[in-house]
Formats: C-alpha cells, sequence, structure tokens
C-alpha cells in the first residue's frame, strides 16, 4: 500500500461489489426457484408456521451464487485485491460458505436431524480457522477489564463457538417473510460501514480491508435476495441461507477484531478490540435473545432446545395485533437502531449518540407497543 498521506477510501469499490452481489442474487433466485421445486425442496405449511402455501426454499443458493460474484470481482480490482493478497480470509468464507450452504440445502431438502445440522456448522467453522481466520486476544472482564493473548487452540474454540452461536442466531430468527434477509442486511451494513472506519482511522491498513469486503458483499446479496422474500415471499431462504448469514457476519467480526496481536491495555485500544463485537452484539440482540429465550423455554419443558414452536418474538408480535409486514418492519427497526446506534457509538461524540440513541428506543418501544396499547383502552 501506499503511504498514508496517499490512501483514499475505496467506498465506490465496495459499492461496487456490493451492487453486483445484489443483481446475481437477484437473478439467480428465479432459477433457484424452479430447482426447489424440481428437487422437492418446498415448505409445506405446519401448525406453528405463518404461511398458508407451499412455498420453495433454497433462496440461500441464490445469496451464495451473489456472494461469489461479488468476490470475484473484488479480487479483479486492484485496490481490493488486497483483502486476498495479504489474507486468507476471503478464501476461507468462499469454503465455508460453501460448506454451510450444502448442509443447509441438504436440510432444505431431507430436514436433517439437529445433531447433523450442528456437525455441519462446526465444520464450517473449523474451515475459517484453517484459513487463518480465528481469534487471537480476547477480553477479560472479571480481571479489570485486561486482555489476554490467546493460544491457536483457545483461538480456535472461541472462533468456533462465536460462530456456531450466530449461524443458529440467524437460523431461529428466521419466521417471517424477509425477516431474516433483513436482520442480515442491516447487520452486514452496519459491520461494513464500522470496518470502513477503521480502513480511515488505520489509514488504509490491510487487515482492514478483508472485514469490509466480507461484509458489503453480504450484504449486497441480502439486497437482492430482498425483495423476492418480502411478504408476500416467492421463496424462502432455508437454512442454506439463514445459515449462511450467520456464518459469514461471524467471520467479519472475527476478520475485524479478532486478529489483533497488539493491546496496552488502554481504554483506546479496549475500544478498538471490543468495538466490532459491540455492533454485531448490537445488531443481533434481537435474535439472540430469541435463541436464548427459545432455549430456557424449552428446556423447562423438558424438550429439546432445537424442538420448535410458535413462541418467537415474531410470533409474539403478531400475537399482539401486528400485521407479519408490521412485523417484519419493528423488527428491522429495533434491529436498525441497535446496529447503527452501536456503529455511531464507535465513531461520534458519545453523549450525542447516546441521547439520540435513547430517543430511538423510545420511539421503537410506542411503536412495538401501540396495538397491545389500543386493545387495552377499548375494553377499558
Amino acid at each position: 500500500m501506499g503511504p498514508a498521506s496517499s490512501f483514499v477510501l475505496p467506498v465506490r469499490e465496495y459499492l461496487l461489489v456490493a451492487l453486483i452481489a445484489a443483481v446475481v442474487t437477484f437473478l439467480l433466485v428465479g432459477l433457484v426457484r424452479a430447482m426447489a421445486f424440481r428437487l422437492g425442496a418446498v415448505a409445506y405449511p405446519r401448525q406453528r408456521d405463518v404461511h398458508v402455501q407451499p412455498m420453495p426454499r433454497m433462496g440461500g443458493v441464490a445469496i451464495y451464487g451473489g456472494v461469489l460474484c461479488g468476490m470475484f470481482v473484488a479480487h479483479q480490482l486492484p485496490v481490493l485485491r488486497a483483502a486476498f493478497d495479504f489474507s486468507n480470509d476471503p478464501w476461507g468464507v468462499i469454503v465455508a460458505g460453501g460448506v454451510i450452504v450444502l448442509v443447509g440445502a441438504i436440510d432444505d431438502r431431507f430436514e436433517l436431524d439437529s445433531l447433523t445440522k450442528l456437525a455441519g456448522q462446526v465444520t464450517a467453522a473449523g474451515i475459517l480457522v484453517l484459513f487463518g481466520l480465528q481469534w487471537m486476544i480476547a477480553w477479560v472482564p472479571w480481571d479489570g477489564g485486561a486482555t489476554i493473548s490467546l493460544d491457536q487452540n483457545q483461538g480456535a474454540l472461541l472462533t468456533v463457538l462465536l460462530a456456531v452461536t450466530m449461524i443458529n442466531a440467524m437460523n431461529f430468527v428466521d419466521g417471517l417473510d424477509g425477516l431474516a434477509a433483513g436482520i442480515g442486511l442491516i447487520a452486514a451494513a452496519a459491520t461494513a460501514v464500522f470496518s470502513i472506519g477503521l480502513l480511515v482511522e488505520r489509514q488504509g491498513a490491510v487487515e482492514a480491508y478483508p472485514p469490509a469486503l466480507i461484509a458489503a458483499v453480504l450484504a449486497g446479496a441480502c439486497l437482492g435476495f430482498l425483495p423476492h422474500n418480502f411478504n408476500p415471499a416467492r421463496i424462502f431462504m432455508g437454512d442454506s441461507g439463514s445459515m449462511l448469514i450467520g456464518l459469514m457476519l461471524a467471520a467479519a467480526t472475527t476478520s475485524a477484531s479478532g486478529k489483533i496481536n497488539q493491546a496496552t491495555g488502554s481504554a483506546a485500544d479496549l475500544l478498538g478490540l471490543l468495538s466490532p463485537l459491540i455492533v454485531v452484539a448490537a445488531v443481533l440482540f434481537v435474535p439472540l435473545l430469541d435463541l436464548l429465550m427459545a432455549i430456557i423455554r424449552r428446556t423447562r419443558r423438558g424438550e429439546s432446545p432445537f424442538s420448535p414452536d410458535k413462541m418467537h418474538l415474531h410470533h409474539r408480535l403478531l400475537e399482539i395485533g401486528h400485521s407479519q409486514r408490521r412485523a417484519v418492519l419493528l423488527i428491522y427497526l429495533w434491529a436498525g437502531v441497535l446496529a447503527f446506534g452501536a456503529v455511531a457509538l464507535t465513531l461520534f461524540d458519545p453523549i450525542i449518540v447516546a441521547t439520540c440513541f435513547v430517543i430511538g428506543l423510545i420511539v421503537t418501544f410506542v411503536v412495538s407497543v401501540i396495538p397491545r396499547l389500543r386493545d387495552a383502552r377499548s375494553k377499558s
């Protein structure tokens, strides 16, 4: 890379690869939809479902196709090629993504048991580690906020745990038309904005290119899939799509902060280390909370944590009185406020950001409970 004074922020290049991923995904959906019907990868309505007609799955195959094309274009661009020349992170995402999409596509057709899917998720996460995409340093909150260096085994374990958690969080939240695709878009866009901010802060340091590329390509692919998937949906992304989104978000997060190998223990260094996790934790707060509540709820009933039910957050919003579209848009709003609030916290004055963040949360909460307030008022 050239000297810091000659660094030019490659925003247009990132927008280009995101646009390519969006267009290719959008065009591939028709082919994948026909293939899903031919192969029998169809979701027939069940008691816990909200759709009433048979719906083709395997939409994740189209999303992965968009990701591949976006990565290919990035590899041909002189500036973004640095993400491939100085790191194996993009290659790791391509290979691991192919494995998780294959596992998900098989599940979309044959409905694999939970242990088999978990094995596939761990395998995909392990591939990320094999390509060098893993955590090398961790924060220890019970030791005065200190950071510790991880050996190869510890870093690999943390990386696999984070990836599997995010994969299942996105998988659990995929219950309404457009929900997982929209949350994936918001999460990836927020992560991309943050990662581009790292490029500015580090004046074009090559380690900041891969996370921005991974997030930008994922955001584009989700955007291209959303028109086909928003209510009324013409296709579901299935496990092949939701698991791919979770894997790529975990990869972008790990690529952004997992490889920091120097830390002085200062507040600035600690914020730099934790901010990618803060951003992703914020945007995934809704699906992670839904995942945690589902595990607790099912375990207390003596059931498997992976057994299905109709008590997810989106189901509860429907019970309150929101339509499918409004429930999805509300979850988008919650995710957007949390995600971009966290991003803004790393870029702008914390007091101003905190004020706007609180106002946004209040407005979102009021909008969410309006149907319940109307019911209580009509009964009084």
